[in-house]
């Protein structure tokens, strides 16, 4: 177990690295010797978890996975559950308007569209839609949320939702705040489910 949690770390890291760099750098302008730098590993360990830079373009839900990590510590237990879900996809969108770059985003997109094998957006074992279901079915409990749809039914329509308003804000090049849309909108689109 504790080599599993150590060889996620690694891989954690590196992808973080390669994504501040993205953001910094640009794709193009970041090279595997700068990830290896950054993350404190080795080129061994970089080649053992990807093949080439390009496979960490997939790696987009490692980097929100973590940040769904954190966002749950930090969350204010006294929220009700559509407010909670309301904050995760704020902050989300936030961040990734702040430290992701369109390109990348849509790049990752693309190749998720066409990828023949694992799409690591839709990965239900991702701690994402664990998270999700979590608060759903918390909120279900205590009647905070709707009961007509199962908790796994509300959060595949949440992450649609979440998954429209990047890829309307990738067509769009980033014209308007993702932050701000996601704000207005949002709850709109999840009004269907709060209760009271």
């Amino acid at each position: 177990m504790e080599k599993n949690v150590e060889n996620k770390d690694v891989k954690s890291r590196i992808a973080a690295a390669a994504w501040r760099l993205f953001y910094e750098k640009g794709y193009n302008g970041t090279t595997v010797d700068e990830i290896i730098e950054l993350s404190g590993t080795s080129k061994g360990s970089f080649y053992y978890y990807f093949n080439t830079k390009d496979e960490l373009l997939s790696t987009l839900s490692l980097i929100l996975d973590d940040y769904y990590t954190e966002l749950e510590e930090t969350m204010d237990p006294d929220m009700n559950s559509f407010e909670k879900l309301l904050y995760l996809n704020y902050k989300t969108h936030s961040m990734m308007e702040e430290k992701i770059s369109i390109d990348l985003l849509a790049s990752l997109y693309s190749t998720q569209l066409v990828s023949q094998g694992q799409r690591n957006l839709l990965d239900h074992n991702r701690k994402y839609y664990k998270l999700v279901v979590k608060i759903v079915e918390e909120g279900q409990k205590r009647g905070e949320l709707s009961s007509d749809m199962s908790a796994s039914e509300i959060t595949n329509y949440y992450s649609m939702c979440e998954r429209a308003l990047v890829t309307d804000w990738c067509l769009n090049r980033g014209t308007y705040s993702l932050e701000e849309r996601s704000k207005k909108y949002m709850p709109v689109m999840l009004e269907h489910f709060k209760c009271g």
